[in-house]
């Protein structure tokens, strides 16, 4: 052990070196562009700034208080068609699905038809021996992605863009693997949480919990542009999807399994978080109990399509920005922008 401290030190020294080198001869211009200059006077200038350094196409949406909602957009909706970027186009929203099923949970959970300490193996007794831990492994612990389970998108055999079609397909990834770490004693993101806990709700209700999310979260908001595959929607409909290492339009790519394939608007998503963080759609119990297993915001990504939606309490705004540039500093740059937004909110209140 004593003949390891000198390498040790001496990787110390070197890494932070290789890593300054590395910024200073491949950095990403974009990014860094777009932090270090001055704020435009509007969002919508902020936006068209954001086209011009590279992305394709932005659409954004604030809900500020004591201000009407406000729709932005720039770009193309389909670069190859030059049809302009339209504010109420759908939008694949990736991971920002998990807000919803975790909404879920939290209102099943209270009416008793879940129990956030039952483990997977009484959920899915079928996955004991196929997931490490699984008679250890609880409801919540996978809401919380501390279940130590495998991110099957992380395997070598998932492929963006070549999505499987079968949830069973996607979980056959990470089965017999073994486990990040023993449950509840670490947190690592993974989509297979969110891919379980998709089918747990499937068999507890007696159909697709995607059902459950448009009759008790959607419908009673009064939404009508959120949707639970994106083969529910006309593909018209939906903004198109770019990535940097790829010149066609990533658009019918079809994301199925739970947590990560819903189609939205972003004002659809704007007033569903609103809503989420102020009460109005959770009563007192299940505002708790969500309070108890999952966070008010979130982001998404799949191939083509990057997104924000976050709730700020100090300016008492929700702002969703939904970006269709992938790859290369696109996402760097989405981040960016996406905090120069919430600053020039800000400086406006």
């Amino acid at each position: 052990m004593q003949k390891k401290k000198p390498v040790v030190r001496l990787l110390r020294i070197i890494m932070p070196i290789v890593a300054i080198i590395c910024i200073v001869m491949f950095p990403p211009w974009e990014g860094i562009w777009a932090w270090i200059t001055p704020l435009p006077d509007t969002v919508q200038e902020q936006l068209d700034d954001a086209i011009d350094s590279g992305l394709d196409g932005m659409i954004v949406y604030v809900d500020q208080a004591n201000q009407p909602p406000a729709l932005y957009a720039a770009g193309w909706k389909d670069r190859a068609a030059q049809i302009p970027a339209d504010p109420q186009a759908l939008f694949k929203i990736a991971s920002i699905s998990k807000l919803y099923i975790a909404t879920a949970v939290a209102k099943l959970v209270n009416k008793q038809n879940l129990f956030l300490d039952d483990t997977l193996a009484d959920y899915l007794p079928e996955l004991v021996g196929r997931i490490e831990y699984a008679d250890q492994i609880t409801l919540k612990m996978m809401v919380q992605h501390r279940s130590g389970i495998p991110n099957y998108v992380d395997e070598e055999e998932f492929d963006w863009g070549n999505p499987l079609m079968e949830i069973s397909e996607n979980l056959a990834l990470v089965l017999d693997e073994p486990a990040d770490f023993e449950p509840d004693t670490d947190y690592r993101y993974s989509n297979t949480n969110y891919l379980l806990i998709g089918s747990i709700l499937d068999k507890v209700l007696g159909y697709s919990h995607q059902q459950y999310i448009k009759s008790e979260i959607i419908a009673p908001l009064g939404l009508t542009n959120t949707y639970g595959l994106l083969s529910d929607v006309n593909l018209e409909d939906v903004a198109s999807g770019y990535y940097t290492k790829y010149d066609g339009d990533l658009k019918t790519l079809d994301y199925v399994v739970p947590g990560g394939s819903m189609v939205a608007t972003a004002q659809d998503v704007g007033v569903f978080l609103r809503a989420l963080n102020d009460g109005a759609l959770l009563n007192d119990d299940e505002q708790a109990i969500y309070s108890a297993i999952y966070k008010y915001e979130h982001k998404g990504w799949v191939l083509g399509y990057h997104s924000i939606a976050r709730y700020y309490k100090d300016i008492d705004a929700v702002v969703i920005q939904f970006v269709n540039t992938t790859g290369g500093d696109m996402e760097l740059l989405s981040n960016v922008v996406y905090g120069r937004i919430v600053r020039i909110l800000r400086r406006e209140q």
